[in-house]
């Protein structure tokens, strides 16, 4: 039967099948050393579960809850705004709850896409902003991912060229999968370009607490003067918390473009169950120690994985924020694609990582590698790489790219 519309602008899950061949490893008794998915291993502070497990007690919390989110969490969101980025927002027009930043983002394309609508959007990133607009009916136009002056003329370009006009322009810094990092000046230049050109800016800042420089936290978009006139930003508690399954996540920014939002997500949901939302809340009020714990477990795991991997003979260049590093495949191996090599890795060092062409075509030179196995099982992994990459002039004379028949 022929796929439905929606269904068919979706290209194939590449990830899926490295998930394939990983579960059919696992099945068959290898012991898979997972840096592919970032889903974090460490646990949600005991502090927010007891919270949960607190609130939970109270049988009026079992009720619906509320689309936008409960007052006090968008009373606690826009406190952290004003503690971590200077930035003032109206918890009651300016703040929505979302089930992650990922359902925020898709639900955003569907609040304000038209069929034919431009999208300008990095090339490589993660998933959802380009495909929770394709599923909206818009069209994506692939921009540069790196936070320099190589940013502005394809912009321009995009912007000459492109009809209709784009409609928004999309950033991710930190940057999944490229661990980029933006400065206010950058961001200034943005919204000057934003405003001039009339684009709708939208900011996926998930890891805006995840980074290993302690003298440069990434900033907000909504840090630069006007930026509200025309900027949405999202936030994810999966990293910043590790509570990825929770799925609690913020849109904050224009009262215009959050009132889309609000709008949509009213007749799609009820809001996260209010248990969660309270501990979400008792989280965002905290001190702060929760995070820094976080961020230090993942520095010492960039640590380990640049030096260890580094001394296997693939080269990790060290990430500056995030829970990923971003990695050009081994020379030898680079014809064959992110696909086939990540393919080559679960099979001959029982290693999974994700392809880098799962984030758009320009990624397919590279792997993105997560932090989210402890120091002992990324050194292991190390050594696993390393008897691969010694061995395999041995072992790789019959591989040929699958590219290579077409």
């Amino acid at each position: 039967m022929e796929e439905f519309h929606k269904v068919r602008r979706l290209p194939p899950y590449v990830f899926e099948q490295v998930n394939r061949l990983k579960a059919s490893a696992r099945a068959g008794g290898a012991d898979i050393i997972d840096l592919g998915m970032g889903n974090p291993d460490l646990p949600t502070p005991k502090a927010i579960v007891d919270k949960l497990c607190e609130v939970v007690q109270d049988p009026r919390t079992h009720r619906y809850s509320s689309s936008k989110g409960i007052p006090g969490l968008r009373r606690a969101q826009a406190a952290y705004y004003a503690r971590r980025f200077g930035v003032k927002l109206n918890p009651e027009t300016q703040v929505v709850a979302t089930l992650g930043s990922k359902e925020g983002f898709a639900n955003m394309a569907q609040a304000i896409t038209a069929p034919g609508d431009v999208i300008l959007c990095p090339n490589p990133t993660y998933p959802i902003h380009a495909f929770g607009f394709l599923m909206a009916g818009g069209v994506i136009r692939s921009m540069s991912v790196e936070p320099d002056e190589s940013f502005f003329p394809p912009l321009e370009r995009a912007v000459k060229h492109s009809i209709p006009k784009p409609l928004a322009l999309i950033l991710n810094y930190p940057s999944n999968p490229t661990a980029f990092v933006a400065s206010v000046d950058f961001y200034k230049d943005v919204i000057a370009f934003a405003k001039k050109h009339d684009i709708i800016v939208l900011s996926d800042l998930a890891y805006s607490e995840i980074y290993f420089d302690d003298d440069a936290p990434p900033p907000s978009v909504l840090e630069v003067p006007g930026a509200m006139d025309v900027a949405v930003e999202f936030t994810s508690m999966s990293k910043t918390f590790s509570m990825p399954g929770w799925r609690m996540g913020f849109a904050v920014g224009n009262e215009r473009l959050i009132a889309a939002l609000t709008r949509v997500k009213s007749y799609l949901d009820y809001g996260a169950f209010t248990p969660i939302q309270v501990a979400a809340t008792h989280a965002l009020n905290g001190d702060g120690s929760d995070i820094a714990e976080v961020r230090s477990v993942y520095r010492r795991r960039r640590d380990v994985l640049v030096d260890a991997f580094g001394k296997a003979g693939f080269d990790v260049p060290p990430p500056a924020a995030t829970m990923f590093a971003w990695a050009k495949i081994p020379e030898k191996f680079r014809h064959l694609g992110s696909l086939e090599f990540s393919k080559l890795l679960v099979e001959k060092a029982d290693i999974a990582v994700a392809p880098g062409i799962g984030f758009g075509e320009q990624g397919d030179e590279y792997v993105r590698i997560a932090l989210v196995e402890n120091e002992h099982r990324i050194r292991q992994a190390a050594r696993n790489l390393k008897r691969f990459l010694s061995t395999a002039e041995n072992t790789m004379h019959n591989v040929i790219s699958l590219n290579a028949h077409r």
